[in-house]
């Protein structure tokens, strides 16, 4: 699907959709619960749907119930061995992937492990290593699929933490289910250690205990228990991103259902925006924003690489240089990411240069408009439309689909946010 936006300035009220990171969370846990739980305010997504295909594979009852504020989930817990070898379907869901392989060998399952696009070329090896100690039965050719068949013990165990901490929170959720207690240890300092935070987080609303003795190292008392009960999800800041940048690249926005006092480490975008120049404030519990003087800064991509796309558009039409650095992992995910957002806004007229670890981008105050593509990365589609207000023709985005990974009502929403009449804005073909 392709679908042209045309320049107007934005207004009015958007309500951000839960955060996609905690909804995986949330369900895992209340899967690993024996009993009845209910996990409310939910955004459906191809990803989500990845967690929930899942873990019903492995046991878990989930029913999914529509509603006002988003999608209840009600799910009866507790995983199980399954009658023969089992077929995981993750779509292009790194999360999942990553989150579910220690639980498939929690329940004593033999799966093959599959998916779709780039996932099969996301970096697995410290599963693999993992195996290799643990004497876990496994087959691949590299990649997807992936057989995997054993039972996972409690113990010592190590991973680099400068891959993903997806690997860290697999073992997180699976380890205090072992009869034995464990140790998990980063072998090298821990990147994006929020999303390690909101998976404690997590695990410590549902009843399980973890001791992080120092930076890296966590104690797992094995023999415990998930407990049940009814939890919400907060919204994902990650998407608030592309509002915010829409809002300050032209317009005035109001943003609901961010909570004050997430873990998420993408609620820095808040923080890197305002340092840019950026006019956003919380009034009576919304998030405001509007168009703004920005400069730019130099941004730490380390512990938030999911605000790269939305960040670097941003910066294409800001006042002077902008640099975004320790960005690597970024061209590790559903696409290169770096190249990617490099590539589609030269398109548009934006002085970008591309470095092994990031960008350089010289600002300007207007970029044209034009035909680009979303590489079939739903962040580098919103990211690329956040910034209509600042083009001075039609945008045409190619593969406008793939924000149903994971905001699949995101043209809905922006369409109703125009100045003038949405079948004036957009063109869907």
């Amino acid at each position: 699907m392709n679908i042209t936006i045309r320049p107007a300035p934005l207004a009015g009220t958007v309500r951000v959709p839960s955060s996609k990171s905690m909804t995986h969370r949330e369900i895992i846990a209340a899967a690993l619960a024996k009993g009845e739980t209910e996990v409310t305010g939910v955004t459906w997504s191809e990803d989500i749907e990845a967690t929930v295909r899942i873990l019903s594979l492995f046991g878990a009852a989930i029913e999914k119930k529509e509603g006002k504020e988003g999608i209840t989930l009600s799910i009866r817990g507790g995983l199980a061995k399954q009658e023969g070898l089992l077929h995981a379907d993750a779509g292009e869901s790194g999360s999942t992937l990553r989150f579910l392989i220690p639980l498939g060998l929690s329940s004593g399952n033999h799966v093959v492990y599959t998916g779709r696009g780039r996932l099969s070329e996301r970096p697995l090896t410290p599963y693999y290593d993992m195996f290799d100690r643990k004497q876990i039965s496994y087959h691949t050719e590299g990649g997807l699929p992936l057989e995997v068949e054993g039972t996972l013990p409690g113990g010592a165990y190590e991973l680099p933490g400068n891959v993903s901490s997806q690997f860290f929170t697999g073992l997180l959720f699976a380890l205090p289910l072992t009869d034995e207690d464990s140790t998990l240890r980063s072998t090298t300092p821990l990147e994006s250690k929020s999303y390690v935070d909101m998976t404690l987080d997590t695990l410590a609303r549902h009843g399980i205990t973890i001791h992080e003795k120092e930076a890296g190292l966590y104690e797992i008392p094995g023999r415990q228990h998930y407990k049940t009960g009814t939890f919400a999800v907060e919204g994902d800041y990650s998407q608030a991103a592309f509002w915010l940048t829409a809002a300050l690249a032209g317009g005035t926005l109001a943003l609901t259902g961010l909570s004050d006092t997430s873990l998420q480490g993408d609620r820095a975008i808040v923080t890197l925006l305002k340092d840019m120049g950026g006019h956003i404030e919380k009034k009576k519990g919304r998030l405001l924003a509007e168009k703004s003087s920005l400069h730019g800064i130099t941004m730490d991509a380390e512990n938030v690489p999911d605000l790269v796309p939305a960040f670097a558009a941003l910066a294409a039409v800001s006042e002077g240089v902008t640099e975004i650095i320790h960005a690597g992992r970024v061209r590790l995910k559903e696409c290169d990411r770096l190249h990617a957002m490099a590539v589609e806004l030269t398109k548009l007229g934006a002085a970008v240069e591309e470095k092994p670890e990031g960008l350089v981008i010289r600002g300007k105050p207007f970029l044209s408009g034009g035909t680009v593509s979303s590489w079939n990365d739903h962040r580098i589609a919103m990211a690329l439309a956040s910034i209509t207000p600042k083009l001075t023709g039609p945008l045409t985005i190619e593969g406008a689909e793939s924000v149903k990974k994971s905001y699949p009502r995101f043209w809905t929403d922006l369409s109703a946010l125009k100045t003038v009449p949405a079948a004036e804005n957009t063109e869907l073909e």
